[in-house]
């Protein structure tokens, strides 16, 4: 490194000496005068996350709260009913989990409840996903199974995961509106499974919904064995320490207070208005930089440490769903955004690091270092261990994006455990709500994705039209004119009915020249 680096590296260096975090924002090539210039809007999203933290409506669209960081220092609820109701969860998700694992809550036939089957979709699963993945291991008091969307091959191979310990498994069904069609198809298959077996699920089930969802109604109607709320000023993609994470996590046997504490302290950090000492801002801000403040470049995420795998994805919703929007708070279209994708080092090194490197500029890169490598105490070459082979790839790749003239930016952790990582989502919760005041967004709402589950009923309902209207062979053109639907819409529900034997196909030299019957 040179002097120049070296010196640049010290000016921009951010470490935070109780967790052991690092962020290093040297390689990015933002101008000398860049933070001062963006200092105004810096501090006018300091004051609306302060509004925000302090019970402000930060989501007009639906005339709520956004409080995702009173999950983890309820002493910042804006009322005394409010802090309660987070206490007395917290306290009621570790109570069960403990008469779970005694015996004392168990399944009917068996005497003990030895697995956990979670379904979800969006937030509601790739949370639990994550903290799953990265803090569980074999010493882990129940095993952890998903059920995160609507294909019957998946709700398949998870039954057989499970094989003939469904009679021992504990079904968590997440779901705040208790609307989600994914979730709610997951849990009529896996009642269906245990009715198959000849197995009562309501004794196995627990419901973690919004009070008096369509879900809630349910599972007091059938008896399930436990309720857990979720509360309407919590987002999906923001709910990872509320109820949604917690009761998964407690269940497995992970250190929910770490989780939660790390998450504290890295809230305590980013709170302050000295920019120069806030990672979350100085994230935000650099996010600004490499995309002009609109998006125009990705954000590739590599994290060097195989528990950190699911990192990547979880960020893909937390910060894609939050920041695309098509309109700002001022109703200006403006098509926000950042792109978010990425894998694990060193894994990205054979697969498209030579992209990165070579090809199109149009990215930045985060790498995230784990220091400690866990080392198994072989040395795969004299006095070398894999884990130096690994921190070796992380700084050869980062000197060769530099090199390149590829911005990235490297955030160090001592360990993953359940501190750092709840400090690693903590930081980026705070540098997404951060940004979306510096580009004037609402991250807290996701209207994209309400209008694609209108669609998606549309297309539903356009399917038990068609079925209807089968007969004699026909055209979907002749289906759809009799429907008064769209002919390709309606040709793509004739093959997918085809395909499930529910409709009979008879293939032409064209799709306009295929014919379907009933």
């Amino acid at each position: 490194m040179s002097t120049s680096n070296w010196n640049r590296y010290l000016e921009f260096f951010y470490r935070h000496d109780g967790l052991g975090l690092s962020l290093d924002i040297s390689r990015m090539s933002f101008p000398s005068g860049f933070l001062a210039a963006m200092e105004p809007g810096a501090q006018k999203a300091y004051a609306a996350m302060k509004a925000l933290e302090g019970g402000a409506i930060a989501n007009p669209d639906e005339n709520r709260m956004v409080g995702h960081y009173w999950l983890r220092d309820a002493s910042l609820a804006p009322n005394a009913e409010l802090r309660h109701a987070i206490e007395a969860t917290l306290a009621d998700v570790q109570d069960f989990a403990a008469q779970v694992h005694s015996g004392a809550v168990r399944p009917a036939l068996f005497p003990k409840f030895e697995r956990v089957l979670i379904v979800g979709i969006g937030g509601s699963a790739l949370g639990p996903q994550l903290v799953a993945d990265a803090l569980g291991g074999p010493g882990d008091k129940m095993a952890v199974h998903f059920l995160d969307n609507t294909d019957p091959d998946g709700v398949a191979r998870v039954l057989h995961a499970i094989g003939t310990d469904l009679g021992r498994t504990l079904v968590l069904v997440i779901s705040k509106s208790g609307g989600t069609p994914e979730t709610r198809n997951g849990m009529i298959e896996i009642q269906a499974a245990y009715k198959a077996k000849g197995l009562d699920f309501a004794p196995h089930a627990v419901a973690i919904t919004g009070e008096g969802s369509n879900l809630d109604k349910v599972a007091v109607k059938e008896g399930w064995l436990k309720r857990f709320p979720m509360w309407d000023w919590v987002g999906g993609r923001t709910s990872i320490m509320s109820t949604v994470g917690l009761v998964g996590m407690a269940l497995q046997g992970l250190d929910i207070t770490g989780f939660l504490a790390g998450a504290r302290e890295m809230d305590a950090a980013t709170r302050g208005t000295g920019t120069r000492k806030n990672p979350a801002m100085l994230l935000a801000l650099m996010w600004h930089h490499a995309g002009g403040g609109k998006g125009a470049k990705d954000m590739v995420v590599l994290p060097y440490k195989d528990r950190l795998v699911l990192f990547s994805k979880y960020l893909q919703q937390l910060v894609m769903e939050s920041l695309g929007k098509e309109n700002d708070l001022d109703g200006k279209t403006v098509h926000q955004g950042i792109a978010v994708y990425g894998n694990k080092g060193s894994t990205d090194q054979h697969a498209y690091v030579q992209q990165l490197r070579d090809g199109i500029n149009n990215f930045f890169a985060t790498l995230i270092e784990v220091r400690e490598a866990g080392n198994t105490g072989v040395e795969v070459d004299p006095g070398t261990t894999s884990g130096d082979y690994l921190q070796g790839f992380l700084r050869g790749t980062r000197a060769a994006l530099t090199e390149g003239g590829r911005e990235n930016i490297t955030i160090s952790i001592p360990l993953v455990d359940a501190r750092r990582l709840g400090a690693l989502i903590a930081l980026y919760e705070r540098a997404v709500g951060f940004y979306a005041t510096l580009v004037n967004v609402n991250a807290y709402h996701q209207p994209g994705v309400e209008a694609g589950k209108k669609a998606a009923a549309r297309l539903l309902e356009l399917q038990h039209k068609v079925r209807a209207a089968l007969g004699a062979p026909a055209t979907a053109a002749q289906i759809a004119g009799k429907i008064g639907a769209d002919p390709e819409d309606t040709y793509h529900t004739l093959s997918h009915l085809a395909a499930n034997g529910a409709a009979k196909l008879q293939a032409g030299p064209s799709p306009d020249a295929d014919t379907f019957a009933a």
